[in-house]
């Protein structure tokens, strides 16, 4: 059975349980698990991670932990009573984890790594807390660190600061909000700006002396020196180098690392230097043999500087190189620094071994005791401390000094009988009293033990040598008297033996006699000359003898022998217990010299501080005993001398003696009777304030005023103790005449700063130091009552000094601040004077830090929860004192302007700050009774509407942003508390007092506007907060966006009528608020929408208004990327359900069902921006959301914003042309008018016409930038009207400029024609404006479809391509996936006028071909009925679809929709006479391009006749005759019966057209090929019979061939007229099916098993010679790849492999190298290398319907949409028929055939023929050749993607041959037809007059048209042309008016005038 648990509540899993068992939790090692109850075993609970879901687990599992438990029972919170700072650091590490794993993804390595560490040093101070074996001191060190790590690791993972509290958090509702912002800020001011150390210590090692010639020891002195004042500032830093420049010490760190210690901040600067200076120990001359002496000397041998400023950038400097010098002459070795500093280069140079000595610095900052925690590394292996030379700035009481600093100056000497100067050495000895030399205590430095002599160094020669060498002398103060210093005087010879002649010595004592120690400063000592063996052992002998020239005397004869010589030092004494001030003695020995007391007094504040603290017991005594002994005489005077030292403490160098004065009074003092005479003196000062004209002394007594309480009143405690309380009474009135002294001088009034209010202010700010020593004496009450009248008498008047009232604002603070102010029964009689005078302050807006200092530490003492009496009514004298006044100082403040400076900065948001924190803890601690007494106390409307506005503005400022720092979240949800826990009690207010006919708009307007910014505030976003932080913040303080969306709905059902005051302003605050991802809070607010739209209707019967604001507000708003799906479904859901009652349903859903729709368009919208790169989802769903605005919305602005974000797109991704398009729709919005336009997105304010023209010109230059420059002149035309209208012929001129060289880049440039793609989008999982569409698109240049594939695939990443062609079914559309499926489609251009005109050069023709397509086209080959396995041609039909857009290509997109799809289906038969139609014309054009020698090479016109003849032979066409010249065909189908002739007619007109194709190949065949030419012929004529043909004398006659050269001849085997090898053209009867024959297929490819086998090829030709000229037919289905063979497609032409099974495998490879991509051919004449890209022409592309692009000579009824009921519908044939009837042939006697000329599904215009050699690209596809230059249109050498897609597909040319690529030009819709040439004359006749008498060479050679790289064309191949070629139409666009202004969507393309039947001219 389950029970409660009692105490299991807790616990932490610690092995992970997968919950397998029925209602089992999952839980992870590490979770922590709260536990509800128990049973056998197991425990059911939750994971606090997530604690909606509960579960069982095994009590095995989970290690219990002690916790409390609130509010037991169903909601119970269990609280862990571990350590605070394990909580912290547990929850802190947990949120770390998950944060430290994003880094990795992220790829910010750095942090990554620091986190880990960082990570793991807590984890390891966790486990030393966990273990609890630590000290109460390591204790607080561990939790130091710990908290400093965590605070480190938030900051860099910018979450939240936490208040700490002696390194534990703070609760925010256990402390007052002041103290809240005060930890908050020293937290803050901690982390931004670090305190600045106020001592620096400089840490020295020496590694090396790089020399290249040492050989001798050395000795290296380090100081710090000061070139301002040219003396040393520390002591020395001595160390010894061997022989190879190493230390001498290697294993004892302290001899060569050392510390400088105590530097101050103002030693830190440029003219400090660290000075080296190196003496060697060795011969006297560097260059001496070894053997010249073997005494060593100190020698000098460089010395190097560096400035201490260098080290201030970088706080290390590794291995320094610092250069060595050496004075020219040794005796300025004493100043070489000092050269150096100064660069006085002539005075010193390198040494001549350039030495470099090596040295690590590091300057490092904070006590020494700092030091050692924080580099534990510098101290571990010990290192040398170098103090300063004397005390350091700040003199610690209890430190014990004894240093004596000599600095051996310099001598003066006497040659003594030789020629040439002395060599001197100095030696030093310590002496003490009794003779004995004082061992060890001459210290070199601080690297070098203490030895008992020292030795100087030796300069060369030289009598008066300066040696300026530093040594302490550490003597003990017991050694001092008696002792002196003795300098021994030795000349160094520099003979063999080297000896050391005693010449001289000094000496000087340590001790005068009256005790005072040798006085600093510079001594010059007498040298005493002596013999080379004279004994000084005996000091007796020399201590009787004058030491010093001062002392001399002139009578002396021994002093006057010894003047000559000199010798000086410098002493300086570092004592704490040895004087050398006499007045001092003095002073302390007063009891022996009575009558020097007042001289001794009045000298004391002579004496020097330091000597004066070193003896401050013992001086203090000597005060107070002076003081017993006569106070009469002598009180006056102690009092001064006392005042002297109380001030003398203040100084911050002695600051630190404070205590020990302290101390002294407590334990020492002993002057019972001193208070009496205290009083008095202190009282006869006050007095004299008033009247006294110089104050300076009366302001030091009243400085010192603490000290001198402290005196009196321990003097009356020590007198009370030993009388037991007598004269209690006189000393309480000694004390309040003393005050009321006081008072009365405080109350004088002075105007302007002068000595009395100085004195004012100096009593001030000592006196709050007073309360403690009186309430030690007196009742707090009483205490309180004297400070209130003491600062009660403090003047009021506005015109006392500025400084005064910022000194009595300080004492009050202090007050505030003191003990006294802490007890209840003391504050409330002090608060109402603190009240009264921050009141004043703040009224007068001065002084504002301290008033805000002062009021937060008066909130500090009162707690929120407190509700004890006192602190309710010192609330109720805080509401009414300082509520109003409060209120408006933040608001002044606030609306300040900021100073730029950013410690002015700082500063005003510190009183910000401060001044908000008091507000809200006033406002936190009101109760209902402060409310209701607060809104009572307003006696009219109007102030309580101030007030109201007031605090209502004062919140929107307290929520701002800028308010706090970012990471104060804290402070912020303790604010946000505050703030609707007020609003809550003002808002009954508002309803009370504001309503009806009482209503204010503008108060309830500042309601919700506060409101709203409260809800969208970000730190009350807890959908961005991490699981635990949201978890807390819900659980103190619930959702308070919620909490305030409720209050916001109350109140507006409030407001009634009034409500129509806030419509339309408050629909986009309020739906700013909806859009906050809250359910709650969004199921509460979207109701008000449908409140706003019912009283909009009561209004005004619509509500447009609350349409045109949601709309306009929706855009910025989501734009901001705010709302979401779920929302959309939500309004629409909430707002239908609302209105299905309301009258107004319709309109109402109307408005819901738009702004729904705008939703999900913005939402696209916003997704699509997300992603970096500018793709066509970008562009597509940009246009989207720009036609819904233009559309359905009629928005204006937003539309024409969304032109220009579009145009934006389009330039980034250099789409110029559609840019072009896009600037264009807002220019279709402009006039040419003057109406002014303001300002607006980037366009300055300007007239209508300025702007249209700026767009005009910009349009114009992204068309030329996207190559359409036919576009671009239409608008030069159009702006240069306007020029010419203004006579503007400047503009106009350029205009003309500019758009005649549009012309010139139309011939000159070479332009790309796009491939065209259709694109399905399938599935849910699409964006609404792709989901379930289908587009086509317009690829890039050079873009194939497989990279066109690849890139869509690309952009959508989770979609999955299609690999088949048919509509998908109802499953794929609703699928929740994302289906791609594209292939490639044909454009079918509009205008047929320039395609068809004659002598058009292809530039022009190209753009033509490609722009304003609205309709597109491909093709798929299926079987309909069973597949006939013997011929599948009989059942292979065909079917086409037509696709039509919503918009022309190219447009504001590269895509657009499309709007209807039309679908035919062409029969086999059809199909059939397509593919022989495209292959006659394919023949004749190559037989043209032969005869007329377009073509270098005749091997494409072997390999098409061989593949002819070849094929037919073996079984090519036979197939057809089988297939359909069957007797059981004609009968099943008796409506085929002129598709029949018409078939029988083209295999007859192929036949002719192969005869005359045989006749020219005979003339221009090489003679290696004549044997294949001969097997052709054979081949033919077994053809022929194969056919039934037996002569073609009739035939040949009705075919007549046109001849360039006008010149026919006689075919052999031929009438007269009839074919002969120069006619190269062949012209048979046009078909209403004939297109130009382009090299697409071949007969050859006739076999089905040959086209079936391309999805299997696997090697290339071995003979590319025989390889037919095939172009594969296109795939109907492309997204496989180029090679992937659809296996459901089969070919449709017959196969002749079917009838000749023995078909050669040489002729199969011929066949699939045909089917072969251009990259995968063999290379040879035949097959050329393909075409670069960049080289790639604008061929007359080969494909049939599926292909992207469309042929130049479609007729027009193709090209036009539906000219004719459905071509290819089964009930057509009437039609057909008439048409087949009135399109008759005339044509010369030819075998019997059937009448109808055409098929019913087609019907053509009429045509008037066109030369043939007018054009290459117009007719048949040109050879190959080998020419690497010359590049033919072949079919081979197509660059259409879906040339690869037709290989794969497997479909044979016969299968797919387009039904409308194989004839010439024909003319446009109903356009007379050519008359019919007459009698006799060729086909071509009424142009061959012109043409032969033409002289003017062409134009254009045939290879510019063929290349866009113009390529010279060869004299012989040259083709005339007519002198007046066919004018181009007027200008570019006139077939199409208005082609430009794509935004309309084009008319629908229903059915056009049917075109005239076609007439055939007769020959």
């Amino acid at each position: 059975m389950w029970i409660p648990t009692e105490h299991e509540k807790y616990g932490v899993v610690i092995a992970s349980f997968r919950g397998t068992v029925p209602y089992g939790l999952s839980l992870e090692i590490g979770d922590t698990v709260q536990i509800l109850e128990k049973c056998d075993g197991w425990y059911r609970g939750f994971a606090l991670k997530n604690p909606n879901i509960k579960g069982i687990f095994p009590s095995s599992y989970v290690h219990l932990k002690h916790a409390g438990v609130k509010n037991k029972g169903q909601f119970e919170m269990v609280i862990p009573t571990e350590d605070s700072v394990i909580t912290e650091m547990t929850s802190t590490l947990r949120d770390w984890g998950t944060m430290w794993k994003q880094l990795y993804v992220r790829n910010e390595g750095d942090l990554f790594h620091r986190l880990w560490h960082i990570m793991n040093e807590v984890l390891d101070l966790r486990r030393q807390v966990l273990v609890g074996h630590l000290t109460h001191d390591r204790m607080k060190d561990v939790k130091r660190h710990i908290t400093a790590r965590l605070d480190w690791g938030n900051e860099q993972l910018g979450l939240d600061l936490v208040p700490r509290k002696e390194y534990a958090m703070v609760d925010p509702e256990d402390i007052s909000i002041t103290e809240l912002y005060r930890l908050m800020e020293h937290r803050h001011r901690k982390k931004d700006a670090p305190a600045q150390a106020s001592s620096h210590h400089l840490f020295v090692q020496l590694k090396s002396l790089m020399c290249s010639n040492l050989g001798e020891e050395l000795e290296v002195v380090f100081s710090l020196f000061d070139s301002r004042e040219n003396r040393p500032i520390s002591e020395r830093f001595f160390l010894r180098l061997n022989r190879n420049g190493l230390p001498k010490a290697p294993d004892k760190p302290e001899r060569h690392c050392s510390l400088f210690v105590d530097l101050s901040s103002g030693e830190l600067r440029r003219d400090i230097y660290i000075t080296v200076h190196i003496i060697r120990i060795g011969r006297m001359g560097a260059g001496e043999k070894k053997n010249a002496c073997s005494v060593q000397y100190r020698r000098p041998f460089g010395c190097a500087v560096l400035s201490i400023a260098d080290l201030l950038t970088g706080e290390t400097k590794d291995d320094l190189i610092l250069k060595v010098y050496m004075c020219n002459t040794e005796s300025e070795w004493h100043q070489i620094h000092e050269n150096i500093i100064k660069k006085l280069n002539a005075r010193y140079n390198l040494t001549g071994s350039n030495a470099g000595l090596a040295v690590s610095l590091q300057l490092l900052h904070g006590d020494l005791e700092q030091i050692r925690r924080e580099y534990p590394s510098v101290f571990s292996h010990g290192v040398s401390i170098t103090r300063k030379l004397g005390f350091s700035n700040i003199i610690m009481p209890g430190e014990m000094r004894n240093d004596l600093y000599i600095t051996v100056e310099r001598g003066e000497f006497e040659k003594g009988g030789k020629s040439v100067a002395r060599n001197v050495e100095v030696t030093m000895f310590i002496v003490e009293s009794g003779g004995q030399t004082l061992k060890d205590f001459i210290s070199f430095g601080s690297g070098e033990p203490p030895a008992s002599e020292y030795h100087s160094f030796v300069l060369y020669h030289n009598n008066s040598p300066r040696w300026a060498e530093l040594l302490k002398l550490p003597i003990p103060v017991d050694k001092f008297r008696g002792a002196h210093i003795r300098f021994e005087f030795r000349h160094c010879s520099t003979k063999e033996k080297g000896e050391k002649k005693l010449f001289g010595f000094s000496f000087i004592p340590l001790m005068q006699e009256d005790g005072r120690t040798l006085p600093d400063g510079t001594h010059e000592l007498i040298v005493h000359k002596c013999e080379e063996n004279t004994s000084l052992q005996d000091p007796t002998r020399y201590l009787k003898l004058p030491f010093s020239k001062g002392l001399l005397l002139g009578t002396s004869s021994l002093a006057t022998k010894t003047t000559k010589e000199s010798f000086w030092i410098t002493s300086f004494l570092c004592s704490t217990k040895l004087t050398q001030n006499g007045d001092m003695l003095d002073l302390l020995k007063w009891r022996t010299h009575p009558d020097k007391i007042p001289g001794c007094l009045s000298k004391l504040k002579e004496i020097d501080g330091s000597e004066i603290v070193k003896f401050l017991q013992d001086t203090l005594d000597t005060l107070f005993g002076i003081l017993d002994e006569n106070s009469q005489k002598y009180g006056s005077k102690v009092f001064d001398s006392l005042v002297h030292i109380i001030n003398l403490l203040q100084d911050s160098k002695f600051h630190h003696f404070k205590p020990v004065m302290d101390t002294y009074i407590e334990s020492h003092f002993a002057g019972a009777l001193a208070y009496r005479d205290l009083i008095k003196v202190l009282k006869w000062y006050v007095d004299r304030i008033t009247e006294a004209e110089r104050q300076e002394h009366i302001q030091e007594v009243l400085k010192a005023q603490e000290y001198i309480f402290k005196y009196i009143v321990q003097s009356r405690r020590l007198f009370s103790l030993a009388t037991g309380g007598q004269h209690e009474e006189e000393f309480r009135c000694c004390i309040r005449e003393l005050l009321l002294s006081v008072r009365f001088f405080l109350s004088q009034e002075s105007k302007g700063a002068g000595p009395l209010s100085q004195s004012q202010a100096v009593f001030l700010s000592s006196f709050p130091a007073v309360y403690s020593e009186l309430l030690k004496l007196f009742d707090v009450r009483e205490v309180a009552n004297l400070v209130q009248d003491t600062l009660g008498s403090l003047p009021t008047l506005l015109h006392v000094d500025d400084t005064l009232q910022a000194v009595k604002l300080q004492c009050i603070g202090q007050t505030v601040e003191s003990q006294l102010y802490t007890n209840p029964d003391s504050r409330c009689i002090l608060l109402p004077v603190v009240l009264h005078h921050l009141h004043m302050h703040l009224r007068q807006q001065k002084d504002l830090v301290a008033c805000a200092r002062i009021l937060s530490n008066v909130f500090c003492l009162s707690k929120k929860n407190s509700s004890e009496k006192s602190v309710l009514e010192e609330i109720d004298v805080i509401v009414a004192s300082l509520l109003d006044i409060l209120l408006r100082t933040i608001l002044e403040i606030t609306s300040r302007p900021q100073a730029s400076g950013p410690a002015t900065r700082l500063h005003f948001q510190d009183v910000t700050g401060e001044f908000v924190a008091c507000l809200l803890s006033l406002l936190r601690q009101m109760t209902d009774r402060h409310y209701q007494q607060l809104l009572d106390s307003f006696s009219t409307k109007e102030e309580l509407r101030d007030f109201l506005l007031q605090i209502f503005t004062v919140f929107r400022i307290l929520i701002r942003p800028e308010m706090f720092p970012k990471d104060w979240t804290v402070m912020r949800l303790v604010a946000n508390n505050v703030i609707i826990t007020t609003v809550l009690y003002l808002s009954d207010a508002l309803r009370k007092n504001f309503l009806n006919e009482n209503f204010d708009y503008k108060i309830w307007d500042s309601y919700f506007f506060l409101a709203v910014i409260f809800i969208n505030q970000l730190c009350l976003q807890l959908e961005m907060f991490t699981p635990s932080k949201k978890k807390k913040v819900l659980e103190k303080y619930g959702d308070m966006r919620v909490t305030m969306g409720c209050e916001i709905f109350s109140m507006w059902q409030n407001l009634g009528e009034h409500k129509l005051h806030f419509i339309p302003a408050l629909i986009g605050p309020f739906l700013e608020v909806t859009l906050i991802p809250q359910p709650d809070l969004r199921n509460v607010m979207i109701p008000i929408f449908h409140d706003m739209m019912d009283w909009e209707q009561r209004r005004s019967g619509n509500f447009k208004q609350v349409e045109a604001k949601l709309i306009d507000k929706l855009d910025s708003l989501m734009s901001e990327g705010k709302g979401d799906e779920t929302y959309r479904e939500l309004f629409n859901s909430i707002l239908l359900k609302k209105i299905e009652r309301e009258t107004w349903r319709e309109s109402g859903v109307s408005l819901i069902a738009t702004v729904t729709r705008l939703m999900e368009r913005l939402l696209d919208y916003r997704d699509c921006m997300k992603v970096g790169e500018v793709d066509g989802k970008k562009i597509g769903c940009t246009v989207s959301l720009l036609n819904f605005y233009k559309t359905e919305l009629n928005k204006e602005e937003m539309y024409i914003r969304y032109i220009h974000k579009l145009y934006d797109l389009h330039l980034k991704a250099q789409n110029f042309t559609e840019a072009a398009y896009t600037l264009l729709l807002y220019d279709e919005l402009l006039e040419w008018s003057d109406r002014p336009l303001r300002e607006f997105l980037s366009y300055p304010a300007q007239t209508e016409w300025q702007r249209k023209e700026h767009l005009h010109l910009a349009i114009i230059q992204n068309f030329d930038r996207g190559k359409c420059w036919e576009n671009g002149i239409v608008l030069c035309r159009k702006i240069a009207e306007q020029y010419e209208s203004y006579y503007d012929y400047r503009n106009l001129s350029k205009m003309r400029m500019m758009e005649a060289s549009l012309y010139d880049k139309i011939m000159d440039q070479q332009r790309l024609e796009p491939e065209f793609f259709r694109v399905g989008f399938y599935g849910k999982k699409f964006p609404f404006f792709l989901r379930n569409k289908e587009f086509v698109c317009r690829g890039h240049d050079y873009e194939r479809l497989e990279a066109f594939q690849q890139r869509m695939l690309t952009e959508f990443p989770h979609a999955i391509a299609m690999q088949h062609a048919n509509q998908p079914d109802e499953t794929i559309f609703q699928a929740e996936a994302q289906y791609l499926q594209i292939y490639a489609v044909t454009p079918i251009p509009e205008s047929q006028e320039v395609l068809q005109r004659d002598g058009v050069p292809d530039n022009i023709k190209s753009f033509y071909k490609v722009n304003r397509i609205w309709k597109f086209r491909y093709d798929r080959p299926f079987h309909k009925g069973p597949k006939d396995k013997e011929n599948e041609f009989k059942s292979l039909w065909v079917e086409r679809t037509s696709l039509f857009l919503v918009q022309s290509l190219p447009g504001i997109s590269r895509w657009f929709e499309v709007d209807k799809r039309e679908v035919v289906e062409m029969t086999p038969l059809e199909n059939a006479i397509e593919v022989l139609e495209n292959k006659n014309q394919q023949l004749k054009t190559l037989i043209s391009q032969c005869r007329t020698r377009q073509m270098q090479n005749i091997n494409p016109l072997t390999m098409c006749l061989n593949g002819v003849i070849d094929a037919a032979v073996n079984g090519g066409v036979s197939r057809y005759q089988e297939a359909f010249f069957v007797k059981e065909y004609i009968l099943s189908h008796p409506e085929d019966g002129e598709k029949i002739a018409r078939l029988q007619e083209l295999m007859l007109e192929q036949a002719q057209i192969l005869e005359c194709g045989l006749a020219v190949h005979e003339k221009f065949v090489p003679q290696d090929m004549r044997p294949l030419h001969k097997k052709l012929v054979d081949q033919f004529f077994m053809m022929k019979s194969s056919l039934g043909i037996q002569e073609f004398s009739a035939c040949i006659q009705a075919s007549p061939v046109h001849f360039p050269n006008g010149s026919p001849r006689v075919c052999r085997n031929s009438a007269p007229a009839s074919m002969s090898p120069d006619g190269s053209r062949v012209i048979p009867r046009r078909s209403p099916l004939s297109y130009p024959a382009i090299n697409r297929y071949s007969s050859s490819s006739l076999s089905s098993q040959a086209s079936a086998e391309v999805s299997n090829i696997t090697g290339q030709s071995e003979s590319s010679d025989e390889v037919f000229n095939m172009q594969p037919s296109p795939s109907t289905s492309s997204l496989s790849s180029t090679h992937s063979a659809s296996p459901n497609v089969t070919s449709s032409a017959p196969s002749s492999a079917r009838a000749s099974p023995l078909l050669s495998d040489k002729h199969k490879h011929s066949r699939e190298n045909a089917c072969l991509s251009p990259r995968e051919r063999p290379c040879s004449a035949i097959y050329p290398t393909p075409v670069e890209p960049s080289q790639r022409l604008l061929f007359n592309h080969i494909g049939d319907g599926a292909m992207p692009r469309s042929d130049p000579n479609l007729s027009a009824p193709e090209k036009a949409v539906n000219p004719t009921p459905s071509s290819w519908s089964l009930d057509s044939g009437k039609e057909a028929r008439s048409m087949a009837e009135s399109g008759r042939l005339l044509s010369p006697p030819v075998p019997p055939r059937p009448a109808l000329t055409a098929s019913p599904a087609r019907h053509t215009a009429p045509v008037s023929p066109s030369p043939a050699g007018r054009s290459p690209l117009k007719g048949p596809g040109q050879s190959f050749t080998p020419s690497p230059v010359e590049y033919h249109s072949s079919g081979l050498l197509s660059n259409s993607p879906v040339l690869s897609g037709s290989c794969s597909s497997g479909i044979s040319s016969l299968s797919r041959c387009s039904a409308s690529e194989i004839s010439g030009f024909e003319n446009p819709v109903n356009e007379p037809a050519a008359p019919a040439p007459g009698p006799g004359s060729g086909y071509g006749a009424p142009e061959e007059p012109a043409r032969r008498d033409s002289k003017t060479p062409p134009p254009y050679s045939v290879y510019e048209r063929t290349v866009r790289r113009p390529v010279p064309l060869p004299h012989s191949l040259s083709i005339p042309v007519t002198p007046e070629p066919p004018a181009l139409p007027p200008k570019p666009l006139a077939a199409r008016p208005g082609a430009l202004e794509n935004g309309t969507r084009r008319t629908e393309p229903g059915p056009r005038p049917r075109p005239l039947p076609r007439k055939v001219s007769q020959l």
